[in-house]
């Protein structure tokens, strides 16, 4: 019997990773768990809650809404798992654009993550799972078996995400998503907490020119690698 692994997948906004990580998934039979979900979902709480502003926002109210947020999984009908907030599934409404403005400021704030890292590390503690995020490879699972760090040029990665929220009605112009992107990249590169940075032994994986397809067949090929250097090292 196979061992099952953990897989982190950590890298930039915009560039695939829960497309390349569901896949990845799916064809392993692994658990998908999408961590960028989860500190969308706590945004979206804390809107409802009535913050307009993050940085207006003092300790205890933030932990008061803390303290009253569950944020989880729920299985759809179809078997993929939806991220919910005190069971609610919210799925569809963690991904306007309200939220994208706001999630890299609460994913800053070191007591979010710090709840949410929690719920992630017993969530994939037996392996068989894959994660994407900003810091599962040095964070919250910084022994997983296999590492990628994903990026792709900032013009591409605006163009698929802007083609992405106008699939879905959201009136936005190409020059908002990158504006966007651009502000993300900057917080999540730079918070004091936990900045998004490529781990020492995560594989870059650059799919600015790559299909999906491309990346599937740049994935088995790893993947058989790390097997096969796995497998030599235990028989020595």
């Amino acid at each position: 019997m196979v061992e099952k692994i953990t897989i982190a997948i950590d890298g930039l906004s915009s560039c695939g990773k829960s497309s390349f990580a569901k896949t990845i998934a799916r064809e392993l039979g692994y658990l998908y768990i999408d961590t960028g979900a989860m500190y969308r979902a706590m945004t979206l709480a804390l809107i409802r809650a009535g913050v307009e502003d993050v940085s207006t926002l003092d300790a205890e109210a933030l932990q008061r809404i803390l303290s009253t947020c569950q944020i989880g999984f729920l299985r759809a009908h179809d078997g993929h798992l939806e991220v919910a907030i005190n069971g609610e599934s919210v799925e569809q409404s963690i991904r306007g654009e309200k939220v994208n403005a706001m999630v890299s400021q609460v994913a800053a704030i070191p007591a979010v993550r710090d709840m949410l890292v929690e719920q992630q590390r017993a969530i994939g503690k037996n392996g068989g799972v894959v994660m994407d995020g900003r810091d599962i490879g040095l964070v919250v699972f910084p022994h997983a078996e296999l590492k990628i760090f994903m990026v792709a040029d900032i013009n591409v990665r605006a163009n698929r995400r802007y083609a992405e929220l106008t699939a879905k009605g959201q009136q936005v112009t190409l020059g908002q998503v990158k504006q966007n992107l651009e502000m993300r990249d900057e917080i999540d590169q730079t918070r004091a907490y936990n900045p998004m940075r490529r781990a020492d032994d995560a594989v870059l994986l650059d799919n600015s020119s790559m299909t999906p397809a491309e990346q599937m067949d740049w994935f088995r090929a790893l993947l058989r690698e790390r097997m096969a250097c796995n497998s030599n090292r235990e028989a020595q």
